[in-house]
């Protein structure tokens, strides 16, 4: 059994599937707020016009001819579909199954290092810096500090109760 402030990675594949959670208050709630980003940015990458794709990301779909445009919307809105999906899974887990935030933000650093590697590996021309971009190489790192946060017991068991 681990001591408070010691890393415990039983919590990482909880035996208990629950809401219990007994990291570091502050990776929790920042967890909440992973969760509403990743719901509001799924939900404009499938209603804007241009799926975010030129609007944010700075791709220049006006040089595209009409067909790859609407090609690049629909990979976009596709996008923010997988992103609401994942955005409901981690709904889920902030109302429901509070043990397994350390599971998901591990979801969330290979989410963000992934999308690293596919920018090197495949890179698109644009026409600025997006946010998105700079924002993995930040999520990334945090993302892997914050599991680790997640999995230092605090001094008591934070538990939601129902």
């Amino acid at each position: 059994m681990k001591r408070q402030g010691e890393i415990d990675l039983a919590l990482l594949l909880p035996r208990a599937v629950d809401n219990s959670y007994k990291g570091k208050p502050f990776a929790r709630y920042f967890f909440y707020l992973i969760t509403a980003v990743t719901i509001i940015r799924s939900c404009i990458h499938i209603l804007a016009p241009d799926g975010g794709a030129q609007s944010i990301a700075t791709i220049p779909l006006d040089s595209y001819s009409p067909p790859a445009a609407a090609a690049v919307v629909y990979l976009f809105a596709v996008w923010g579909l997988s992103q609401l999906l994942l955005g409901g899974l981690y709904l889920v887990v902030c109302i429901r199954y509070r043990s397994f935030i350390p599971l998901m933000y591990l979801t969330v650093f290979i989410e963000y290092s992934t999308r690293i590697v596919i920018g090197w590996s495949k890179p698109v021309t644009i026409l600025g810096t997006a946010p998105g971009a700079l924002m993995n190489y930040v999520m990334a790192p945090l993302a892997l500090v914050l599991m680790l946060l997640s999995m230092i017991r605090s001094s008591g068991v934070h538990r939601q109760r129902r």
